[in-house]
């Protein structure tokens, strides 16, 4: 199986914030690997939090499903869709 995932990266200190979406076929690895820093793109965020996820059982799909994410549409889709939780634990919105 393969997911499409959704962080949440902060930067508290530069007050900086950035979803970064990405797709595996080892979803606990991965995020191991961008909390050791591991990952170029967000290693430098004080904080990496899981806020979205979606399973596919064929990686063409997923990889479609990981670039529709990345539009503006799919950007639009996923803060309406985790809209409540970024108000409740992060108050980000």
């Amino acid at each position: 199986m393969y997911h499409n995932y959704v962080l949440l990266c902060l930067d508290k200190r530069r007050g900086r914030r950035k979803f970064y979406t990405g797709l595996t076929e080892d979803l606990r690895q991965r995020l191991s690997q961008h909390k050791n820093k591991d990952i170029k793109t967000t290693k430098s965020f004080d904080e990496v939090r899981l806020v979205y996820c979606e399973t596919c059982f064929n990686k063409t799909d997923a990889r479609k499903r990981e670039l529709q994410l990345k539009t503006g549409f799919g950007r639009g889709y996923l803060k309406r869709r985790i809209e409540n939780y970024l108000i409740k634990s992060a108050g980000v919105v």
